[in-house]
């Protein structure tokens, strides 16, 4: 009979059932004996059965048949389809039926086993269905059909909708005791927990879109119970350890056990839970017991605990805000620890060893530097507690109890011991390595205002007595001021070293200029071995004698021709003579029993009462005075080191009005060369006094120019924004006092520089 007289309906049922059952035994063979391998002509039979069965009905158009108006390989795809899902789900239900039969590790190999036999089949089923994929899957797809995927995908959906939703809480039960068993130091199966979480992580799907995997499951079935467990193991566990042991110990063991978590991601588990794992490890482990910690810190810091710190920097640092009190604590521990170093030398803060009290800060800061960056990881928040401890301690201490300028003060005269010829300061090779030091104190000073003041003026007497250990080293130390304050701070340090240099080459022109007239018959006598330095006024840290002076005939004619030569290079230039600085060097012919001539270093006051005793032996005090024409400040005590040097004699050792002196000829010393020309004590307290009263002046008229200043750019300004940003302006040179600054603006406003406005507004009037 014709195939028109049957059913449609009819044929396709029958080709449906009688094609599935060919596929069912081949699945069936695939999903439970696929071990034993699948011979290929098998795999080409079943491949050639979907493919014929769906492109046999191509051709057939049903009409209004009962099936619809749908072509037939669409309907028939659909069967096949339902059929599969049929056949999996009810495979699943028996897999899960089974599952209920272990338990623990049982059920972990069992669920591992099921499911690489089941995804490898898959794939071989896949395959099989591939047609089916292309054409009606894809259609189905394409129309935006849910809950339809390709075939490999509906293996994974049914798993998990079938198999995964019945076991996956035991499964996962299962996985936790392993790990409780792993961190109690048990030997576990690693892989079987990194099979499960992979099994997880394969049932991920888009709903919307099943072709792009997702996380969801992982997340919800491993990871979020995973987490919770890692908290509970771990709050107990830390609760008891830190009841019996000491915090040191539970710093060890938090550390020890933070380190296993992460090494156990490796072993096992997905990188993804690295973040979300080392946060509850974080919470439970350190910020639940955080205040005990830094509780902790200060007994850690009084013994110099440096591992432990170390530990517990590590381990706060894990936490939010959790080294902030630690920070604090150092701060106050470092200006502590600093204040008492310095007590401890500065018993007289005026017989106080400039040398002794850098070291004394130099120590402190050195011991707690090396401590952040071996404890602490160089960390910057740290290194700025450090920075303000130090500023405390070196700004406000018991030697600066004594004068606000005694730090800048005593690290100046440090830094000329340093820099100046003497058996005292450092070698050559130690040198640069002790400025960077200077300069690390520096750093924290202040009045760095009160430095530049004295080591300018002890700049200037090095150079101008030839005493620098070293051009290079006087060099470095300026770049290095440079450097921490700016061109404006050492442009007069520099001027000093170019008229230093001038002076060298004018040197040279003078000496070659006294040679060229020794024959001449309009020079009367031999110049003297002389060195001049001309020093320009507006740089130069000096001032001018305090007294009037008679140089020696000898010394005058020299000085005479001098300016004779410089005048003839530099026509109306004016030279004022410091005599205060100038020194010489004399014979002393006339001891008795002397195996050579002692030389006397002098300075030239010192120079002039020497050589009047060539003409007699004894000069009374008032004959000196006359003929040097100096005043008592400045020549008693030059005849006071001369009588205490046993250079003269004077009836008592008397010195001052009425004395008589007379040359010692029996002078005796252990040198033939000996240094006459030593400063003071009283000499140096009124250079100091000196000193402070120009920063005194100069800061005032600093004030004076900041202020003036800002109100030329700002026109109009309130008071006290005046103050603030006259205090953020001035404060690299040194800290102004509110006071200060509001008297500056009263003598401003006296001057008509600034008038008054409204509601304490201040204006510039140009």
């Amino acid at each position: 009979m014709p195939p028109a007289a049957y059913p449609a309906g009819a044929i396709v049922r029958d080709d449906v059932d009688s094609t599935w059952k060919t596929l069912r035994d081949g699945i069936d063979s695939i999903m439970t004996n696929l071990q034993q391998g699948l011979d290929l002509q098998d795999y080409m039979r079943l491949y050639t059965t979907v493919h014929n069965f769906c492109t046999s009905q191509k051709a057939v158009q049903f009409g209004t048949n009962q099936l619809g108006g749908h072509r037939g390989a669409h309907l028939l795809g659909e069967d096949l389809y339902k059929l599969l899902t049929k056949y999996l789900t009810d495979h699943l239900k028996d897999l899960a039926a089974e599952s209920k039969t272990h338990k623990d590790e049982a059920l972990l190999s069992f669920y591992i086993k099921e499911w690489d036999r089941y995804t490898n089949a898959a794939k071989y089923v896949h395959h099989i269905f591939r047609y089916l994929n292309r054409h009606w899957v894809k259609r189905e797809m394409d129309e935006g059909k849910k809950n339809v995927y390709d075939v490999y995908t509906l293996h994974l959906v049914q798993w998990r909708e079938v198999l995964f939703n019945d076991v996956s809480v035991r499964v996962m039960d299962a996985v936790l005791k392993l790990v409780e068993k792993h961190r109690n130091g048990e030997t576990i199966e690693h892989s079987q927990i990194k099979l499960v979480v992979d099994s997880f992580i394969s049932l991920g799907l888009d709903e919307g879109d099943s072709t792009k995997p997702t996380m969801d499951v992982y997340r919800y079935h491993f990871e979020r119970p995973f987490i919770d467990a890692t908290k509970v193991f771990y709050q107990e566990e830390s609760k008891q350890f830190v009841a019996e042991n000491s915090v040191v110990e539970y710093m060890k063991k938090a550390e020890s056990r933070l380190a296993e978590e992460e090494e156990r991601v490796g072993l096992y588990l997905p990188g993804d839970i690295i973040i979300p794992l080392k946060k509850a490890c974080n919470e439970v482990l350190i910020q639940e017991h955080s205040n005990l910690l830094r509780d902790e810190f200060q007994g850690l810091l009084d013994g110099n605990k440096e591992d432990d710190m170390k530990r517990m920097y590590s381990l706060l640092s894990r936490i939010p805000q959790g080294l902030d009190p630690l920070r604090t604590k150092f701060e106050n521990h470092v200006r502590k620890a600093g204040l008492a170093a310095v007590a401890k030398v500065a018993s007289d803060a005026e017989k106080l060893e400039p040398k002794v009290y850098v070291d004394a800060l130099l120590e402190t800061h050195t011991q707690y530097r090396n401590l952040v960056k071996t404890a602490f990881n160089d960390e910057a928040e740290f290194t700025r507690s450090l920075d303000n401890a130090c500023r405390e301690f070196v700004n406000r201490n018991e030697v600066c109890k004594a004068g606000s300028n005694k730090s800048p003060e005593l690290l100046a005269k440090y830094t000329d011991i340093l820099l100046r010829k003497s058996s005292t300061g450092a070698e050559d090779n130690t040198l640069e390595e002790t400025l960077g030091q200077i300069m690390t104190v520096f750093k924290y000073i202040e009045d760095k205002d009160v430095f530049q003041k004295f080591y300018s003026r002890m700049l200037a007497r090095r150079l101008v007595h030839s005493n620098s250990s070293s051009d290079d080293a006087e060099t470095s130390m300026i770049s290095k001021l440079k450097e921490a304050c700016g061109f404006e701070y050492t442009t007069k340090l520099q001027r000093m070293f170019q008229d230093m240099q001038i002076s060298k080459d004018l040197n040279n022109g003078y000496k070659a200029h006294v040679a060229a007239l020794q024959g001449s018959a309009d020079e009367e006598g031999k110049g003297l071995d002389s060195t001049y330095s001309v020093l320009g006024t507006g740089f130069w840290p000096l001032t001018a004698p305090g007294t009037n002076f008679n140089p020696p005939q000898e010394v005058a004619k020299d000085c005479e021709r001098f300016v004779r030569f410089y005048k003839n290079k530099h026509d109306g230039r004016k030279l004022t003579w410091l005599w205060q600085l100038c020194k010489g060097e004399v014979k002393a012919n006339y001891v008795r029993n002397a195996r050579m001539a002692y030389s006397f270093q002098v300075s030239v006051y010192q120079m002039a009462i020497l050589l009047l005793f060539n003409e007699k032996d004894k000069n009374t005090y008032e004959e000196i005075a006359e003929t040097t024409q100096l005043n008592a400040e400045a020549l008693d005590p030059s005849l006071g080191i001369l009588l205490k040097a046993k250079v003269l004699t004077s009836a008592g050792n008397k010195n001052g009005a009425g004395a008589t002196y007379a040359l010692n000829y029996d002078f005796k010393n252990k040198k033939f060369r000996v240094n006459l020309n030593v400063g003071m004590k009283s000499e140096t307290k009124a250079e100091e006094a000196e000193t402070n009263k120009t920063i005194e002046e100069d800061r005032k008229l600093l004030l004076q120019s900041a202020i003036v200043r800002i109100m030329k750019a700002r026109k109009k300004m309130k008071h006290q924004q005046l103050v603030s940003e006259t205090i953020n302006q001035i404060r690299g040179r040194f800290v102004p006092k509110v006071a200060d600054i509001k008297k500056c603006i009263e003598i401003l406003l006296d001057k008509e520089y600034l008038e008054r406005l409204e509601d304490e507004e201040l204006g510039y009037l140009a």
